[in-house]
């Protein structure tokens, strides 16, 4: 009896909502979160160093 009251119980409503979300295909483009670091990344260097070649 406890086995099918564990079948069939319902699953969180966050968790449900959580994995539709994820599964809906958006238009755009798309990128890679490694690449968005690595330009952040590159940025701050340069800036850095910029500084460090010309010092105001």
């Amino acid at each position: 009896m406890s086995s099918s009251k564990k079948k069939n119980a319902p699953l969180p409503a966050s968790s449900a909502g959580l994995l539709r979300f994820f599964e809906d295909e958006t238009k755009g483009v798309k990128v890679r979160p490694e690449l968005i670091l690595g330009i952040a990344g590159g940025i701050i260097g340069v800036s850095i160093l910029i500084r460090v070649i010309f010092p105001v």
